[in-house]
C-alpha cells in the first residue's frame, strides 16, 4: 500500500466496509515517514461528523495518544487538534473549505478522500477541487482515494496522468474480503412456499400489499431455517441464536405500514420490533444497537439510513425491496422534492453488506431476477446532476478557478448546462451575482456581490443564508439565527413511532398554535436555552432528559441547534453582521405581535418564491357538507350505521377526546355521518380561527389512526332505539303542554350543561340558542 502510494500521484483503495482502511492506511503512511525521519502532515474526510470523531478516538486508543495530539478531528467550528497533529480526520465540507480559500493542497504531504462512493455533492465537488489543484499548484501532494465499492474504474480513469504518448489510470490496491458468505434471493425464488408474486411495474415504483404479505410469510420462515440449523431451545421453544432481521423501505410512510403487517406477530413469534428513521428520537435509534432478550429476534425496519449511517453488527438476514428516495430537483421550479424511484445495484450491494458480519447470512430481494438484472440500474444519478445547484455555484465563484460552467464542466459527473443557467438566474435574482455595469449579461456567470459572499461562507442552504441577512436588516437576526440553525439540523422535535398524536399536539403547542414549524422551534429552543442558562437543569429531580420527554424535544439535537447558531453567528461577525445590543423599536413600541409580523416577512421574504397559495373555499358549501355547523370547529366522520348515530354518542365523545376534552365535543349525527364540534373555552381563542381540536383530528386521519367503534347486536340496537324513541315521545308531550321559552336571566351557562352528565341512550336534549 505505501510502495503504491508513494510512486503515484493518485492511488485509489478498494475494500468491504469493516476492512479497516479508513483507520489502518494513514498509520502505514506515518510510521513509513517517521522511520524516514521525513515531514508528514495527513487529512483523512469523513461524509459525518460522527465519523470523523469516532474514528480519530479509534486510533488514539490504538497508538495510546492523547486525542488532539498526534491525531485529532475538525468539524464545523468544533476541533480538537493542536500544533502537533499530523493526522487529521475532518468532515468533507472542512476540507473543501480549505482549499477554497487556499487555493492550494500544500499544507498537507497526503491527502485521503474516504466514502468516495457515495457521490454525494460536497464529495464530488471536492474530487474535482483536488483535480484542479494537482495540475496546477500542488502537483506534489499524494491524493488516496478510497471505496467500498467494487467498481472503481470510473475514479481511476477520473485521475488518468499522461505517461508517454498515452494517459495512465491511477492503480487501484484492493484490501481485505467479506469474512462471512452472504447468500442472495430473489421474490420469484420465494413463491413456492409464500405465494404468488404480485405484478411489479418498472415505471410505478412502489410497494403492493401482497408483498408486504410474502414479507412476513418470510420473517416466519426463518424461525424454521435456523431449527434446521441449530435444533430447538426447550426452553424458548425456537433456535438457540435467533439472527437480526434489517428490511429496508423507502420512507416512513412504508415503513408504518410494515408495523402494522408484524405487529401480529410480535407477542406470538417473539420479535422485537424497532424502527429505524430519520425523525425517530435518538434514544428510539439506540434500540437497534442492543441485544434482544433471549429467545426474542430483533426485527429493525429501516429506511436507507442503516445503509451507511448506522451499522449494527449481528444482522443475518436483509429484506430488500429495492426502493429508495431521492432528492430530485424540479426542472420547471428549481425546486428540491423527495421522489420514489428503484435502488441501483450499488444501492442494494451496499445493503446486502449490511448481513454476514458476525456469520453467514442471507439477503433477499423483493423483486423478481429478471427485474433485478434488467431494470436496476448499476449506479444511481450521482447527487450533481439531480439536486439544487445554488451552494456549489457560489463556491465556485469563491474557488475563482474559472467561470462556473467550464469548472463543473471539469466534474466526475457534471451538471447538465441548463441546469446552471436556472441556478444563475436564481442566484442574480437573490441578489448573490450580479452583471457587470455595461457589460452584455452572460446566462451562465456573474459577478459575486456582498450578499453572494456571505451566502457562499456559510455552511447552511442559500435561502437560510438569506433568512440570516434579512433578519439583520429587519433587527430579528437573534430570532432568524435559532430558525436557521434548526432548520439546518435534524428535527429537535421528538416523533415516537407510538405517541405521534401527542407529539404533533406539543409541537402545536410550542408554535402558539400557529402551525409553524419556524415558530415552534424557536419557542422550544428559547425556553430551552433560558432554563440551560439558570442553571434549572442542574437541580435535583429535574434532568434534561425527562423535561425533553415530557415536551416531545430532544436535548442532544438542541445542543447541536446551539453549535450551529454560534457557527452561524461567528461566520456573520467576519462581514460585520452582529446581533445588535437593543433590539430596534417598530413605530415606537416594539410588541410580540409586531415582531412576529417582522419575522413572517422576513421569512417570506427568505424563501421566495416557494409559497403554498391557499385558494378560497367557499364557506357555503363547507357549512352545507357540515350540516349548518361551523367548519372552523367541525370535522365529519362517516360509515356509522344508518340512522343509529345517536347510540354511540358516548363513543365517539371518548374518541375525540384525544383531540380535545375540556370541555368535551359535541356530536350531532345524520343517517350515516356524525358531526364532532369543538367548543372554545373561554379566553383559549388564538392566533386563526380554527379550533386546535380539528387540527388534531384532521392529524388523526394523516396518521392513519383507525377510529373504531363497539357496535351493538340487532337486538340491542333495536332495544335502544326505542327507547330513545319513547324518551322523545315524552319530550314532545312535555313540549306541548308548557312553553320551551326562557328569560335570559333564567337560563343555564355551558357548563351547567355538560354532555357527560347526560346519558346519551335514554336522552336528547336539543338546545336552540338565538339572540
Amino acid at each position: 500500500i505505501v510502495s503504491t502510494i508513494e510512486g503515484n500521484q493518485v492511488t485509489i483503495i478498494q475494500g468491504p466496509t469493516g476492512s479497516g482502511k479508513t483507520t489502518q492506511v494513514p498509520q502505514y503512511i506515518l510510521d513509513y515517514y517517521a522511520g524516514e525521519s521525513r515531514y508528514c502532515n495527513i487529512v483523512v474526510t469523513q461524509p459525518r461528523k460522527i465519523a470523523a470523531v469516532s474514528i480519530a478516538q479509534r486510533v488514539c486508543d490504538e497508538r495510546g495518544w492523547e486525542l488532539g495530539s498526534v491525531c485529532g478531528y475538525q468539524y464545523g467550528m468544533d476541533s480538537r487538534i493542536s500544533e502537533d497533529t499530523r493526522l487529521l480526520y475532518c468532515t468533507t465540507g472542512v476540507l473543501k473549505e480549505k482549499f477554497i480559500n487556499r487555493k492550494s493542497m500544500h499544507q498537507y504531504t497526503h491527502v485521503i478522500l474516504d466514502e468516495v462512493h457515495e457521490r454525494d455533492i460536497e464529495s464530488d465537488f471536492l474530487l474535482l477541487i483536488v483535480k484542479k489543484l494537482l495540475r496546477t499548484n500542488s502537483s506534489h501532494v499524494k491524493v488516496v482515494l478510497m471505496s467500498a465499492t467494487f467498481d472503481t474504474a470510473v475514479f481511476s480513469q477520473y485521475f488518468r496522468l499522461p505517461v508517454g504518448n498515452h494517459l495512465e489510470p491511477a492503480p487501484v490496491v484492493t484490501v481485505g474480503t467479506a469474512h462471512h458468505h452472504v447468500s442472495e434471493f430473489f421474490v420469484d425464488e420465494l413463491a413456492p412456499r409464500l405465494g404468488e408474486v404480485p405484478p411489479i411495474d418498472e415505471n410505478r415504483p412502489g410497494i403492493s400489499p401482497g408483498m408486504y404479505n410474502m414479507a412476513v410469510g418470510l420473517i416466519k420462515e426463518f424461525d424454521l431455517f435456523e431449527e434446521k440449523e441449530q435444533g430447538r431451545d426447550s426452553q424458548t421453544g425456537f433456535a438457540p441464536i435467533r439472527g437480526t432481521v434489517l428490511i429496508f423501505l423507502p420512507g416512513l410512510h412504508e415503513i408504518i405500514y410494515m408495523l402494522e403487517q408484524v405487529r401480529p406477530l410480535e407477542h406470538s413469534h417473539f420479535l422485537d420490533i424497532i424502527p429505524l428513521h430519520s425523525t425517530i428520537t435518538l434514544e428510539e435509534q439506540n434500540k437497534a444497537f442492543k441485544k434482544p432478550a433471549r429467545g426474542y429476534r430483533k426485527v429493525i425496519v429501516s429506511t436507507n439510513i442503516a445503509e451507511s449511517s448506522i451499522t449494527v453488527p449481528d444482522i443475518k438476514y436483509v429484506i430488500d425491496f429495492c426502493l429508495t428516495k431521492s432528492l430530485c430537483c424540479d426542472p420547471e421550479t428549481n425546486y428540491p422534492q423527495l421522489v420514489l424511484e428503484w435502488a441501483s445495484k450499488a444501492n442494494t450491494k451496499q445493503r446486502k453488506g449490511r448481513a454476514g458480519r458476525v456469520s453467514n447470512g442471507r439477503v433477499y430481494y423483493m423483486v423478481p431476477q429478471w427485474f433485478y438484472n434488467s431494470v436496476l440500474l448499476e449506479y444511481g444519478t450521482p447527487e450533481m446532476q439531480r439536486s439544487p445547484l445554488d451552494s456549489l455555484v457560489l463556491k465556485t465563484k469563491l474557488f475563482d478557478m474559472g467561470e462556473p460552467k467550464a469548472l463543473l464542466g471539469l466534474a466526475l459527473s457534471p451538471p447538465d448546462l441548463d441546469d446552471i443557467g436556472r441556478t444563475i438566474l436564481s442566484l442574480k435574482e437573490v441578489g448573490a451575482l450580479s452583471s457587470d455595469v455595461g457589460e452584455e449579461s452572460n446566462p451562465y456567470d456573474g459577478t459575486l456581490t456582498f450578499i453572494g459572499r456571505v451566502l457562499a461562507s456559510l455552511p447552511v442552504d442559500i435561502r437560510i443564508g438569506k433568512l440570516l441577512v434579512l433578519g439583520h436588516v429587519f433587527g430579528v437576526l437573534e430570532e432568524c439565527l435559532i430558525i436557521g440553525a434548526a432548520l439546518s439540523v435534524k428535527s429537535i422535535f421528538a416523533n415516537p413511532m407510538q405517541a405521534r398524536l401527542e407529539a404533533f399536539k406539543a409541537k402545536f403547542e410550542w408554535s402558539d398554535n400557529s402551525l409553524s414549524d419556524c415558530i415552534a422551534a424557536l419557542n422550544a429552543y428559547k425556553v430551552w436555552e433560558n432554563r440551560v442558562r439558570m442553571k434549572e437543569f442542574e437541580r435535583a429531580g429535574a434532568t434534561e432528559g425527562q423535561w425533553g420527554k415530557k415536551h416531545y424535544l430532544q436535548p442532544k439535537r438542541m445542543k447541536e441547534v446551539h453549535e450551529m447558531v454560534t457557527e452561524l453567528e461567528d461566520r456573520l461577525k467576519r462581514f460585520n453582521i452582529i446581533r445588535p445590543r437593543h433590539k430596534p423599536n417598530f413605530k415606537g413600541s416594539h410588541t410580540s405581535a409586531t415582531e412576529r409580523l417582522i419575522l413572517k416577512i422576513v421569512l417570506c421574504g427568505a424563501f421566495y418564491p416557494n409559497f403554498v397559495v391557499k385558494e378560497e373555499t367557499d364557506e357555503k358549501d363547507a357549512v352545507k357538507l357540515l350540516s349548518g355547523n361551523d367548519p372552523c370547529r367541525t370535522v365529519m366522520v362517516k360509515g356509522l350505521p344508518v340512522n343509529q348515530g345517536m347510540l354511540y354518542v358516548k363513543q365517539l365523545q371518548d374518541i375525540f377526546s384525544c383531540c380535545h376534552k375540556d370541555p368535551l365535543p359535541r356530536i350531532s349525527c345524520e343517517q350515516t355521518r356524525a358531526f364532532i364540534e369543538f367548543c372554545w373555552k373561554p379566553g383559549m381563542l388564538s392566533e386563526g380561527k380554527i379550533h386546535p381540536g380539528v387540527c388534531y383530528a384532521i392529524k388523526l386521519r394523516q396518521l392513519g389512526i383507525k377510529l373504531t367503534l363497539d357496535l351493538y347486536d340487532k337486538e340491542e340496537t333495536q332495544r335502544k332505539l326505542a327507547e330513545l324513541q319513547k324518551a322523545t315521545q315524552c319530550q314532545r308531550s312535555d313540549g306541548n303542554l308548557r312553553t320551551n321559552r326562557l328569560k335570559a336571566e333564567d337560563g343555564v351557562t355551558d357548563r351547567q350543561l355538560s354532555s357527560s352528565i347526560i346519558d346519551p341512550d335514554v336522552t336528547i336534549l336539543l338546545v336552540s340558542v338565538t339572540e
